[in-house]
């Protein structure tokens, strides 16, 4: 009774976010309360468990969220990824306009959402596209699977941080990003194929039409833009701390310096770090930037925030329900050892994807339920969380369609017909997820 209690308020938040287009906050704390009364926890405990649930995870990973969105901001609108997106154009070659794409998207998508960043880079996308004379819709999809990867697979992005939040990885963040980099690399190479092989076929009206800014006036357009370094300091100058801070933990000598690398690794001072060095790309200091662009971040990062602690009240009260007595006394057979039981994460984060649109949402709720199941089967340390943490991220992947904002962004950008959107953005999303979850199951096979 009690798993059916759980299933049917997953079934709940997904008909009040899809169907009664709830916003998901109010959503996932209505079903954070009905798993708390429906259980017959007593009330107050429904109560605590919310209210726990919710500051636990913000204490966790709170100020690393808004540290992430503000950086994506300012290098929204310091024109700092298109400078990135430069860099990559002159190293990769405009014979290959698509992987350059793909790149681009890979990197631009670490802090900045997937939509923003491809309404980012549409303009440039379009111009490279007349420049090369390749079909548009094939620089798109080249464009959204490279921003799709790092979304859903690689941290400071909220939905990946949210799941190592609620799984207990946040302190393997270092990992996790490594890890995310190597999945991610792969789901970007079938984005690409797909997007040179097939996509490469759909005509959009815009490829016959002539004018329109060139590459050059595009990038005159912006002025006066970021050096490179200045550029991809924000996004290369956290990583580099975390990963110095995660092998610090490893070495565990407890000297000085070690302390001093933990401290500056700990995500919220890493991602602070970030901050003061995207500060570098302000045009000028005024009320403008300081307050004005800063300001747009934390808006930003607001309902990002109240999503991710209503997961994780969600996850609480689960947790407190009494389940994870439940699954210690099943038998799971082999999904309880080896790589098979990442496939549990992966067809839930799946089916909510599908069913609701939003990644984010999905990798927020699907942790929140597999949390109970890791430490009943013995799933601990940075290389296994972070490997649960890629196979709910290759489920939220799977697949955009009608109800994600980010398959309308693509589709209405390149011009593409819905039917065509379907056949290029959602196949190739679904060929990502499932080849996430492939190399995922593979490293678990040789790491663990």
């Amino acid at each position: 009774m009690l798993f059916f209690i759980i299933a049917l308020s997953v079934v709940l938040v997904v008909i009040l976010t899809a169907v009664l287009k709830v916003h998901p906050f109010l959503s996932l704390l209505f079903g954070a309360f009905f798993i708390g009364i429906a259980s017959g926890m007593p009330l107050a405990d429904v109560v605590a468990s919310v209210n726990e649930g919710f500051g636990g995870l913000m204490a966790g990973i709170g100020l690393v969220i808004v540290f992430g969105t503000i950086i994506g901001v300012i290098l929204e609108k310091s024109g700092a990824a298109y400078r990135m997106a430069e860099v990559v154009l002159r190293f990769i070659g405009e014979k290959r306009p698509q992987l350059a794409m793909s790149i681009i998207g890979f990197i631009v998508s670490i802090p900045v959402f997937c939509d923003s960043g491809f309404v980012i880079l549409s303009s440039l996308k379009k111009a490279l596209a007349k420049r090369a004379k390749v079909a548009i819709a094939s620089m798109s999809v080249a464009l959204a699977t490279g921003l799709y990867a790092t979304h859903t697979l690689v941290p400071p992005t909220p939905g990946p941080i949210a799941a190592a939040g609620n799984i207990g990885a946040e302190a393997y963040l270092g990992t996790i990003i490594l890890i995310g980099f190597v999945v991610a690399i792969p789901a970007v190479a079938v984005g690409y194929l797909w997007a040179v092989k097939f996509a490469s076929k759909i005509q959009v009206p815009e490829d016959t039409e002539k004018g329109g800014l060139n590459y050059e006036e595009i990038v005159a357009s912006f002025g006066k833009m970021p050096s490179t370094f200045n550029a991809f300091l924000p996004i290369l100058l956290p990583i580099v701390l975390i990963a110095a801070g995660s092998i610090a933990n490893l070495a565990g000598d407890g000297g000085t310096i070690a302390s001093f690398l933990s401290f500056l690794g700990a995500p919220t001072v890493a991602l602070l770090a970030g901050v003061l060095a995207a500060l570098l790309l302000l045009p000028d200091y005024s009320e403008k930037t300081l307050s004005g662009w800063i300001g747009e971040g934390l808006v930003a990062a607001a309902p990002i925030l109240l999503i991710t602690g209503a997961g994780g009240a969600f996850g609480r009260v689960i947790a407190n329900s009494g389940v994870a007595e439940l699954i210690t006394a099943m038998d799971f057979g082999d999904f309880a050892t080896g790589s098979l039981f990442l496939l549990i994460p992966f067809l839930i984060a799946a089916a909510l994807k599908t069913a609701q649109g939003s990644s984010t949402a999905a990798l927020v709720i699907t942790s929140t339920l597999v949390a109970p199941l890791l430490p009943t089967l013995g799933i601990e340390g940075a290389i296994p969380l972070a490997l649960v943490v890629m196979a709910i991220g290759a489920g939220a992947m799977t697949v955009s369609h009608v109800n994600d904002s980010f398959f309308w962004v693509v589709k209405e950008f390149s011009g593409m017909t819905i039917t065509d959107a379907y056949k290029a953005q959602t196949v190739a999303t679904l060929l990502q997820g499932v080849t996430t979850i492939t190399v995922t199951m593979l490293l678990w096979f040789l790491l663990v």
